[in-house]
């Protein structure tokens, strides 16, 4: 019996290794040399000076579902932005943002958020900002999870603290976001 397993066995494993070459028929259609394209080398990140630019939304956004991803927020510099005793950015001057992501609020009371990039400043570089801002709705998760433990000796009370939704993003006008500007940075 034991040698007609040790025979199937050798069959098996000699009928498998006979693997075959296969040929990447788009690859070999692709040409060899792919030309280099022109990379931006002449950079430096080494200055850790930053400054603060406080904005302030023009248009009140009452939730993240008044905006799309890819909508053109305006904001308005709230103070001047000083550097080497010169006004870089003068106040009110507009900024634009653009809506990279918006996430709707979660159950648990995990809150919405509203994630802001692509900031644009007249006679100011686009690379010279921070990469981003989020703001956030009320996060209700702080009182949700104690509330769950607490009601787990009543079997299904726990479970219904789950539907408890978190709070919108809003973005009102008297809300002052801080961007950070890097004046050295090329």
């Amino acid at each position: 019996m034991n040698k007609i397993k040790f025979l199937l066995l050798m069959l098996l494993i000699s009928c498998s290794c006979s693997a075959e070459i296969i040929n990447d028929e788009v690859a070999d259609r692709l040409p060899r040399q792919v030309e280099q394209t022109k990379k931006y080398t002449n950079y430096n990140f080494e200055s850790t000076i930053k400054l603060p630019i406080k904005i302030r939304i023009v248009e009140r956004i009452k939730s993240e579902n008044d905006i799309l991803e890819g909508d053109i927020l305006k904001f308005k510099v709230y103070k001047d932005v000083n550097y080497d005793s010169k006004i870089i950015i003068p106040k009110d001057r507009l900024v634009e943002a653009r809506v990279k992501t918006i996430i709707t609020p979660g159950m648990n009371g995990i809150p919405a958020s509203i994630i802001l990039d692509d900031f644009k400043v007249e006679g100011v570089s686009k690379g010279q900002f921070a990469s981003n801002i989020e703001v956030f709705g009320q996060d209700r998760s702080l009182i949700v999870f104690p509330l769950k433990w607490a009601l787990t000796i009543l079997p299904p009370s726990g479970s219904l603290t789950n539907f408890i939704m978190g709070g919108h993003a809003k973005i009102k006008e008297k809300k002052t976001l801080t961007l950070y500007y890097y004046p050295e940075w090329i």
